[in-house]
């Protein structure tokens, strides 16, 4: 069963990642070398030619993709969240290699040709920029990226020089856009859909939007307990104020969904009243009308909270990436292969963001979503079955082959 190699290969990976709960694999740390090497391996046994690139994605490819073929590509990233789970990425990188290699072992002759891209950063969480390897094939790579900083100081820059990366080749890394067929992912679900429909699989109609603010909030530090509670300027009810007023406008706005994630409260001690807090804002809807429209509402309402708390409140806005729709002939296709399973096909809007935000500046995209239990996603009992990871192995095995036959018929 190709759904318990998968499995086990992502018990495998799970091992790299530093010592905690769950799974914390970050952007060019040791963790990502170790399983880098074991993704390499994979893609080797799969009969797949490999190399790190520039930003650290582990790339392979079959014969006619480096003979310049016309080349689907398909992967998922393999950096983790803090504590996150086994699945989220991972499952999008050693499903298609799994399935590839199946392919190939049964002499099963794809008309065009395969990369499968294990992409180093999806996640953003070491540093403030993300998507760097899909943004990099797409050539819409920011150089200024490089000089993002993580806690300590060290710039993405120094960091894939360290992992033995060269930046300065990053606009190399530009793909074909007339040799590019699409890009496919294979990814859990994170939301709990599918499991309540009891469907194994699903079609991803849409990639969301996603926007992010910080909030700098500026009181004034007083005795607790000698500060009249109508003389004082607490940062921290402020805040509070704009946690209600996001959770407000996002329960009103349909298809909008939004978080104050991070609060940085100083001085953070039992008997002052905060001076000062830092907060984020996280926005998400497929539609951008919907979203500047939940933004303005919660903006419009930082004047007021200020005055009434007697605060300063400024706020930047630090990362913007538009919702994209998925290509109908892929949605089309993975229905049609789904349906050969006999199962039903479902069609789902994403609400989170995928390297499908940023390989759409080069191709079409099409998405596969696989249950997960309770839904759960960034948490270490994130969970699929091997059943699931058998079932959409198989579903992609025949998506493939369709395609082929597709494409045979128009060279035909």
């Amino acid at each position: 069963m190709l759904g318990q190699l998968v499995y086990d290969r992502l018990e495998q990976a799970a091992q790299f990642s530093r010592p905690g709960p769950g799974v914390t694999r970050l952007f060019l740390s040791a963790e990502h070398k170790q399983v880098a090497i074991l993704i390499k391996e994979w893609m080797e046994q799969a009969g797949l030619e490999t190399e790190m690139d520039a930003t650290g994605n582990i790339v392979g490819r079959d014969e006619k993709a480096r003979n310049g073929a016309p080349t689907l590509i398909m992967g998922s990233h393999q950096d983790t969240v803090v504590s996150g789970g086994k699945y989220d990425g991972m499952l999008g990188v050693a499903l298609p290699i799994t399935v590839v290699g199946d392919l190939y072992k049964r002499k099963i002759d794809l008309p065009f040709g395969i990369e499968i891209v294990a992409f180093g950063d999806e996640e953003g969480t070491r540093f403030q920029s993300t998507l760097v390897g899909s943004r990099a094939l797409a050539g819409t790579f920011d150089p200024a990226a490089l000089d993002a900083m993580d806690d300590n100081g060290v710039t993405v820059r120094t960091a894939l020089q360290d992992f033995g990366c060269t930046p300065d080749s990053i606009p190399s890394l530009k793909r074909s856009r007339k040799n590019t067929l699409g890009f496919l992912e294979v990814h859990i679900e994170q939301g709990p859909v599918l499991e309540g429909r009891n469907l194994p699989v699903g079609i991803v109609t849409a990639l969301t939007g996603i926007e992010r603010h910080r909030v700098v909030i500026k009181g004034k530090a007083s005795h607790a307990g000698t500060t009249p509670m109508d003389h004082r300027q607490d940062a921290l009810l402020a805040a509070a104020d704009i946690v209600h007023k996001v959770n407000q406008v996002c329960r009103e706005t349909e298809g909008m969904v939004g978080v104050v994630g991070k609060l940085e409260v100083s001085p953070n001690a039992v008997n002052v009243i905060p001076d000062s807090v830092d907060l984020t804002i996280e926005l998400r809807a497929p539609e951008r009308a919907v979203r500047v429209n939940g933004r303005g509402a919660i903006l419009s309402a930082l004047g007021g909270i200020a005055q009434n708390r007697a605060v300063a409140i400024n706020a930047d806005q630090t990362y913007e990436a538009e919702g994209v729709p998925c290509a109908d002939w892929m949605m089309n296709g993975l229905e049609a292969a789904i349906t050969q399973h006999n199962i039903r096909p479902l069609r789902l809007f994403s609400g989170a963001g995928h390297d499908g935000l940023a390989m759409h500046d080069l191709c079409d995209i099409g998405m596969l979503f696989v249950r997960c239990k309770d839904g759960l996603s960034h948490h270490p009992d994130e969970a699929i079955t091997a059943e699931d990871a058998d079932i959409a192995a198989q579903v992609l095995a025949t998506y493939l082959q369709n395609l082929a036959q597709f494409c045979s018929k128009l060279a035909g």
